[in-house]
């Protein structure tokens, strides 16, 4: 009889241990790709009762549901951001889980533009108000589906990332934030996802540094921009479809030549846009 009691208080006692001693399942997340690089965007994918929060080099960033108890995150990343060993923080309900991240570095050419007298202005502070306030937007629903097209047939002559002198003065804290393409004057930009036009920036309007311009908003924190613009075939509220035109390509702003300059923001920062031409982000 004492025996069987003894032995009772063990077993419950072991049950006890493993149950505290197993991690929660109730929170489960990964992150693609595993080792990203500078400019990266970084997917955190989470199997959760509750909606998380997702903390990263210092900042929160949302969650957006994709049903059955998955949430996906966007982190972006940057060229001015400090490579090393960093950590992606989850935390739903009482939960939390901590995964470790290597943000590997990335070499970045250097480039010489010499802008004319007229193109070399540093633009003003409605114009910038402007860009700031289209890439703080953060609406619920997800537009764009699948791999994001070309814009632009043309070549691409200035990637993403690159450094620059500007009239011989190094650019201290700035990075070529999209992708250049040397379409012909007038050659057509088409969206390359679903969206829907948030920015419409004109010349004559004061936008002496990014020409005219469009603003796509696909939805989640995800915002496209096309620059230097000869022509904007969009209005503001405008949904737009995959393939279809913008505008056409110019020199307006502070451009040296016809080209389309194409950025990606994901919460606001200027990401690599290649890798959204490659990979789906769900």
């Amino acid at each position: 009889m004492f025996l069987t009691k003894r032995f009772t208080f063990i077993g419950v006692a072991i049950a006890l241990l493993l149950v505290f001693a197993t991690p929660s399942r109730a929170l489960q997340a990964q992150i693609t790709p595993q080792s990203p690089a500078l400019g990266d965007t970084i997917a955190v994918l989470t199997r959760a009762e509750s909606t998380p929060t997702v903390s990263f080099n210092g900042k929160n960033y949302p969650s957006f549901d994709l049903g059955n108890n998955r949430y996906r995150t966007l982190l972006p990343t940057t060229p001015l951001d400090r490579p090393g060993r960093l950590s992606v923080q989850i935390v739903a309900g009482s939960d939390t889980q901590t995964i470790p991240v290597t943000l590997r570095n990335r070499s970045f050419p250097t480039q010489s533009i010499w802008l004319p007298p007229g193109k070399d202005s540093n633009g003003d502070d409605q114009e910038f108000d402007r860009i700031d306030a289209f890439k703080a937007i953060v609406s619920p629903e997800k537009l764009w589906s699948g791999k994001f097209a070309r814009p632009n047939n043309g070549e691409v002559t200035s990637g993403y990332g690159i450094r620059r002198y500007y009239n011989g003065v190094f650019a201290k804290d700035y990075y070529h934030r999209g992708i250049d393409y040397a379409g012909g004057n007038g050659s057509a930009i088409v969206a390359p996802a679903a969206g829907r036009v948030v920015l419409v920036g004109r010349e004559s309007q004061g936008f002496r540094v990014h020409g005219n311009c469009v603003g796509l908003d696909h939805g989640q924190g995800v915002e496209t921009i096309y620059i230097h613009m000869s022509r904007i075939d969009v209005k503001e509220g405008d949904l737009v479809k995959p393939g279809q035109r913008l505008g056409a390509i110019g020199s307006t702003g502070s451009a040296t030549g016809p080209h389309l300059h194409w950025g990606l923001f994901v919460h606001g920062a200027a990401v690599d846009p290649t890798p959204w031409q490659t990979k789906t982000f769900e």
